[in-house]
């Protein structure tokens, strides 16, 4: 057999040549004449199937005198660095070299022979399956019998090192030699048709995150758990929040300490009596919320039956009243002259230092305490008789369908029914339900009459689903006097405004004012204005009743529709947000043009409020009054603030607001550019303040010393005046 190759087995140098062929070991040579000189024996007849190496391609030999050929694993992950002394080129490329020269003698000449070769395996009697081992063994015939040794790598060439992430186990069988021979597991690559288990990368990523929440709240605990001992064991540290920060996240947690001197322990309660619109007890609340301390505040005008509370434990209906737990502190003068003397926080320890018992005054609760006794109308009885028998039904009328009416001639048919009266007392039973808003023509065009004339029930008209003060039935009680009820309404809003908005009235806790008990017993008060009588109302007593509505409106708009964004939400935003006041609907616009302004028109409208004929011209003012646009509020940045009047001095509370409104930042004078810098309320209602000139004399009246002189330059040396309007703030004042 002269064929000759090469293979890869670490650094071993061995070379078979058929022929008189002859073997390298160990640096030395040997040689042997004949074929079977030096052969590669097969153990048992072969290599055990079991031992092949993992990858390993084995060409079986069908027929004797082939050549077997072992070649590398086909998929080898990591790369084997080569030392100076391998084989390899520095790009760790095998040299392969053409077939070795032979001398006359047929000896391989050791210069031309490849540093690296190939076992080559003849097959030795019947080899069926031949697979190839991971220690090669190679039989040497010696005395003539055959013996079994390892072929190793030469004692001064270096050993091989396994490539990273390989790890090296001792082989199966026995030492060769008295050493141990280690063998090398290799890695290897991924199958092709590996897939990716997403249940498994799930699960990983769920416990990464249970991993992560569970450290987050050790680190919390440790945390508060350290400031602790760390605020116990340093008592000049006052502090009632503690800040750490964890990776990528920050964290404050608020301890629950005493009050914000840290040594006091608030367990009473301090709780005092007062009333809207009271000076004293609005510098009471301001004491309180300055220093931080919690307080029940019990507003009489708001809960009507504590008054008599108050009366029972001070001897006075007088207020403010307060109470450190069950017992009387004193008013306003008590406060302050404890405050000067600087034993007011002595005083409250003492006091407020033990839990408050039963008896001291209890916070206001949900539920209704109004004193007075509402009475039911003297006519509903006969409403609801007619409710039940009358007919209601669409019809036909001057080629309109009216709906849900009835006519005259059968409800006085079934009044004679019912009472057993005339024709004659029926009808005026029917004036008198039309004059107390029970029922209405559908036109308006008359009280009652009888005939084929059409009327329908006050629940009935189809300006109710947009009245938000209607709460599925009229309010069938006897109405109450209006100025009664404008001033029930006017201290609830005030006592508002009083908890839920800042000092300078320009901000409002709208989320505050929804959820408390005050709004709601406003929400209950205003449905007593649904056949309220107006028309009994004074002048002064009118202008206050609406300037109010129109601003308690807005509150409630805000809260129940939401404040408008654009020009179209703010047109529907002023029109269909109504109450039923006096039995008929009245809207934001409807107040401000129809009634305040005399019935003029919007600004950018065509059209007025009212129409020929309508029941609601009556109430309008003759003559405008420009003093209104400065106590109305519609609830953005730019309006006035919101307040509320009272009837016995709405002018001069008038003249008040207007002079805060243009002192702070309704009107500004540029002298450089003789420009004055205007409220754009003027230019939209420029018809209610004359022209310009007109309309600057006018806001000299209520200008501080300052604005006025540099105005009052302007108009005396003759020259030109430049107008310009501001911008306008629609945002909400929250």
């Amino acid at each position: 057999m002269d064929s000759y190759t090469e293979v890869d087995n670490g650094n071993l140098d061995s070379i078979t040549v058929g022929d008189g062929g002859m073997t390298k070991i160990d640096g030395e040579r040997q040689q042997e004449n004949g074929l079977d000189a030096r052969k590669i024996l097969l153990q048992n007849g072969g290599i055990h199937r079991e031992n092949q190496r993992k990858g390993e391609k084995v060409v079986p030999v069908p027929e004797e005198g082939d050549v077997l050929e072992r070649y590398a694993p086909e998929n080898i992950s990591n790369s084997v660095d080569f030392s100076q002394d391998s084989n390899c080129d520095h790009r760790g490329e095998r040299e392969m070299k053409a077939s070795p020269e032979l001398d006359t003698n047929g000896v391989v000449d050791s210069d031309t022979s490849p540093k690296f070769s190939e076992i080559v395996m003849e097959k030795v009697g019947d080899v069926d399956d031949v697979v190839a081992e991971e220690n090669i063994a190679v039989g040497s015939k010696i005395h003539g019998e055959i013996g079994e040794m390892m072929i190793r790598p030469h004692s001064h060439l270096p050993k091989p090192e396994a490539p990273p992430g390989v790890m090296i186990s001792p082989p199966d069988g026995d030492d060769v030699d008295g050493e141990d021979c280690p063998s090398m597991q290799r890695s290897q690559s991924l199958p092709e048709t590996s897939s990716v288990d997403m249940p498994a990368i799930g699960k990983f990523f769920r416990e990464k995150s249970n991993s992560l929440s569970t450290a987050i709240a050790k680190r919390i605990l440790s945390m508060k758990e350290n400031d602790e001992s760390n605020s116990k064991s340093n008592s000049n540290l006052i502090s009632n929040v503690t800040e750490f920060n964890l990776s990528g996240l920050k964290v404050i947690v608020k301890l629950k300490n005493g009050n914000e001197n840290g040594d006091l322990e608030f367990k009473g309660r301090i709780s005092f009596f007062s009333r809207s619109n009271c000076r004293d007890c609005s510098a009471v609340r301001s004491f309180f919320r300055e220093r931080g301390l919690k307080f029940v505040e019990i507003n009489i005008d708001v809960y009507p039956t504590r008054e008599k509370e108050l009366v029972e434990r001070t001897g006075s209906s007088s207020v403010p009243q307060i109470f450190f737990n069950e017992k009387l502190f004193g008013g306003l003068v008590a406060l302050n002259s404890l405050r000067n003397s600087g034993l007011f926080e002595q005083r409250l320890k003492e006091m407020v230092g033990r839990k408050c018992p039963d008896d001291a005054p209890a916070a206001p609760v949900y539920g209704f305490d109004d004193p007075e006794e509402e009475r039911t109308d003297e006519m509903i009885s006969i409403v609801r008789v007619l409710r039940q028998r009358l007919p209601i039904q669409d019809r036909l009328m001057k080629m309109k369908i009216v709906k849900n009416c009835f006519a005259g001639a059968e409800m006085v048919e079934v009044i004679i029914q019912h009472l057993d009266c005339g024709r004659k007392k029926a009808v005026e039973i029917g004036k008198q339900l039309a004059r107390k808003h029970f029922i209405h023509h559908v036109f308006g065009q008359n009280e009652f009459e009888d005939g084929n004339h059409f009327y329908r029930f006050l629940e009935h008209e189809p300006f109710i689903p947009r009245c938000f003060n209607f709460r599925g039935s009229p309010n069938d009680t006897e109405p109450k006097p209006a100025a009664v009820v404008g001033l029930r309404l006017t201290k609830i809003m005030s006592a508002i405004l009083e908890s839920y908005a800042s000092e300078d009235r320009r901000h409002l806790d709208y989320v505050g004012i929804s959820n408390s008990e005050e709004f709601r017993r406003y929400v209950y008060l205003v449905q007593d204005l649904h056949r309220v009588n107006i028309m009994e109302l004074s002048a002064d007593e009118k202008l206050a009743f609406f300037l109010n509505l129109h601003n308690a409106m807005v509150i409630h708009a805000v809260i129940r529709v939401g404040h408008p964004g654009g020009v179209i939400d703010r047109r529907s935003f002023l029109s269909d947000f109504q109450y039923l006041v006096g039995g008929h609907p009245y809207s934001l616009s409807s107040i401000k043009n129809g009634i305040l302004r005399g019935n003029r028109r919007a600004p950018y409208s065509l059209v007025k409020s009212f129409g020929a004929g309508d029941k609601r011209l009556e109430l309008a003012f003759a003559k405008v009054n420009p003093l209104i646009h400065f106590g109305l509020c519609d609830g953005t940045r730019s309006s006035p603030i919101v307040r509320f009047f009272t009837p016995q001095g709405v002018e001069s509370e008038l003249r008040y607001a207007t002079r805060e409104f243009f002192q702070k930042h309704g009107m500004t004078v540029d002298l450089s550019k003789r420009t004055v810098y205007l409220t754009r309320i003027m230019k939209w209602f420029d018809m209610d303040f004359g022209q310009e000139k007109e309309m600057l004399k006018w806001i000299l009246n209520y200008l501080d010393a300052t604005k006025a002189g540099l105005l009052t330059h302007l108009l005396g040396d003759g020259g030109p005046i430049n107008i310009a309007y501001q911008n306008y703030d629609w945002s909400v004042n929250a």
